[in-house]
Order: C-alpha cells, then sequence, then structure tokens
C-alpha cells in the first residue's frame, strides 16, 4: 500500500491518494474545492493534482471518503465523482448534521436529510472493499457526530479528530461537538490501535512555522501529544478543550463550507437568472435589528 498526500495551503487541509501499485486500486480521503470567498469563485487546481497523479499512475478510483462535513473547505468529491464514477461515502450520522444545518442555513423544505445525497452512509466497523485494499470505518464523534477515522493495513486516517502530536486535537465547539465524546473517541478507539499504526492527519496548521508534517504514530501520539496523552484523564481534556474552544474564532469557511458539504460537495442549483447562490446566516451568534443594534435577550425572545 502507497500513500500520496496533497496539501491545500490555503485551508491547511490534507487530502490523500491510497493505492496499491501493484493491482492499482486506490480510493481518496477529503478532496478539497478551491473556493475564493472574496470572489466567491471555486476552481479546481487541487482535484487537478489529484486527478493528475490518478491518471499518471493509471489508478482505478473505487471510492471517494470524507472523514465528516467539512466546516473549513468545499469538497472536491462531486468532480472526482464526475471524472472517475467512484461512489461518496461519509458516515452515517451524517443525517444529524444535516438536520442541524438545514434550520441553520433554512434551506428548502425538500432539502434531505436522510443522507440520500452520499452513495454510501458507513457504520462504525463497517468494512469496505476497494479492490486489493480494505477500509475499516472507526467512528470517532467529538468534533461532529459523524467524523469517521479510516483505518486500512497499518495506516489510520484521522480527519480532524487527532492532528499531529505537536499540535493536539480538532476542536468541539460546533453543533453536536463534544470534549467527552473526541476524548473517548480518541483516548479509548484511537490510542488502543495497535501503537505502530501510522496515523495521518487531516490538517498540519505548522504551529511556531514548522514545515509541513502529516504523518505521526499511535506511539508518539500517546506519548507526546500536547492536548491527549495516554496518562491524560477525561475532565483534565475536556475542561482544556472548552476553554480553548471559546477563545477560537470561526472558521473562514464555516458557512460556506458547510452548507456545500451536507450536500456531499453539489454546489447550489442554479437559480433563474442562472447563477448559483449561497445562504450565509447574518448575525447568528448575537442577533441584530435592521439597523444592525444588537437586541436584548427578551427582544430575541418576542421574534
Amino acid at each position: 500500500m502507497q500513500i500520496e498526500a496533497f496539501y491545500d495551503e490555503a485551508t491547511y487541509t490534507l487530502s490523500y491518494v491510497v493505492f496499491d501499485a501493484g493491482t492499482k486500486d486506490a480510493l481518496v480521503i477529503d478532496p478539497v474545492l478551491d473556493y475564493d470567498p472574496l470572489a466567491s469563485q471555486t476552481s479546481t487546481a487541487s482535484v487537478d493534482r489529484l486527478c493528475a497523479f490518478i491518471e499518471a499512475h493509471r489508478l482505478r478510483l473505487h471510492w471517494i471518503l470524507e472523514t465528516h462535513a467539512h466546516a473549513d473547505h468545499l469538497s472536491g468529491s462531486q468532480l472526482l465523482k464526475q471524472r472517475f464514477d467512484a461512489p461518496i461515502g461519509i458516515g452515517e450520522r451524517i443525517v444529524e448534521v444535516q438536520q442541524t444545518f438545514k434550520k441553520v442555513f433554512d434551506l428548502p423544505s425538500v432539502f434531505p436529510v436522510d443522507g440520500r445525497q452520499f452513495d454510501k452512509l458507513i457504520a462504525d466497523g463497517e468494512h469496505l472493499a476497494a479492490g486489493s485494499l480494505t477500509i475499516e470505518a472507526i467512528h470517532t464523534p467529538g468534533h461532529t457526530p459523524a467524523c469517521l477515522c479510516y483505518l486500512i493495513g497499518d495506516a489510520v486516517f484521522t480527519g480532524d479528530a487527532l492532528f499531529m502530536h505537536d499540535y493536539g486535537t480538532g476542536r468541539t465547539d460546533f453543533p453536536g461537538g463534544s470534549a467527552c465524546d473526541l476524548y473517548h473517541s480518541v483516548h479509548g478507539r484511537l490510542y488502543s490501535l495497535p501503537e505502530t499504526t501510522r496515523v495521518f492527519v487531516g490538517h498540519d496548521y505548522q504551529p511556531d512555522g514548522r514545515p509541513l508534517a502529516y504523518q505521526t504514530t499511535i506511539a508518539r501520539s500517546k506519548r507526546e501529544n500536547k492536548q491527549l496523552r495516554a496518562e491524560t484523564d477525561e475532565s483534565s481534556f475536556v475542561r482544556f478543550r472548552q476553554q480553548r474552544d471559546a477563545l477560537l474564532s470561526p472558521p473562514r469557511l464555516l458557512y460556506q463550507s458547510v452548507q456545500i458539504n451536507i450536500d456531499a460537495g453539489r454546489l447550489p442549483l442554479a437559480a433563474a437568472d442562472g447563477k448559483r447562490y449561497l445562504t450565509l446566516p447574518l448575525n447568528s451568534a448575537r442577533p441584530t435589528d435592521e439597523a444592525g443594534a444588537e437586541l436584548r435577550a427578551s427582544d430575541s425572545a418576542l421574534r
């Protein structure tokens, strides 16, 4: 088994092509569709790089797998599906995320919240075949309720659950997130894997300006992870995670990316004028009146 990593500098995201060089069987994890928020324009450079690699190595793409509905980048899964006719899979609890954000974005009543936008809703412990490759799904809620990690051979792809040992873990303050759940996902499930298991992370934020890094091990994570080590108790981690999350700004592309990603990476349908429009809630954290004046709690209750 071989692994090729692709880094999107704009969103600090790692995408992976996992493949068997002998049989040419392959899968992709967490592809990126580029998006310029100032111009509100998508582009395909990141997906094009993945496609060029797949084509250059004459790989057969069996799966496009999402670790979760990302809140920091748009998914490029639909483009890959279009080009290689491969199915898209995500954790089965994506339905909970869809139900939550359908309300946030006031999506049309016909927007499905049963996960049908994806080709496969994957259960905890389920095994998928990608030709000669076998993928085991590990449900790791905490960052979102639907997060999955994928164990393939001696490598686990951890998405936003577990990052490099010098950075820590994913945030847990999104709707449906839970620091308690994340503790048990990492400490109870990922840390129970063999210590030689290679860990491939979903993002690298390059703390202190260090060079890009995206591979560590379970052993090193248990020993050195700056937020959650083998000896870290649940209450300490939960307290730390909640305090840290309270100080974090929302991801730069939160509303744009989640709106696309709960629909399996599809852009919104074209409106009557032929253009596609995103819905962005305004002042949802601190409601205001039409002039922009912040409403008191009693005023908000009346609206």
